[in-house]
């Protein structure tokens, strides 16, 4: 059965950070190009960042670059994003996901398998 499962979610204040985390099981995570998706209320679902198979390339959108930074550990079928310098306009539902894409991408169609998502909210 495949599963991914992000955790690490919450309340931070502005200028905070937090670590998600996505942890996968069923498929062989190693073979997978990974992202992290968010989507606010009234609001499309964002590709924010990517990373491919063995993690030597990542994508990060305008909206997250230099503030967010994307990493997987194959051997613990894990991926993270930690997220620093949060504003109350990264408040959103964040979701991992997993596509056979060979490179980054933040394409929803190109992603096979996703996670339930975990809410993270900005707010003083």
């Amino acid at each position: 059965q495949v599963q991914l499962v992000e955790s690490g979610g919450g309340l931070v204040q502005p200028g905070g950070s937090l670590r998600l985390s996505c942890e996968a099981s069923g498929f062989a995570f190693d073979l997978y190009t990974i992202g992290w998706f968010r989507q606010a209320p009234g609001k499309e679902r964002e590709g924010i960042s990517s990373i491919s198979r063995g993690g030597g390339n990542t994508y990060y959108a305008d909206s997250v670059k230099g503030r967010f930074t994307i990493s997987r550990d194959n051997a613990k079928k894990m991926a993270y994003l930690q997220m620093n310098s949060l504003k109350p306009d990264d408040t959103a539902v964040y979701y991992c996901a997993a596509s056979n894409y060979f490179a980054p991408t933040v394409r929803t169609g190109r992603y096979n398998y996703w996670g339930q998502g975990t809410q993270v909210t900005v707010s003083s």
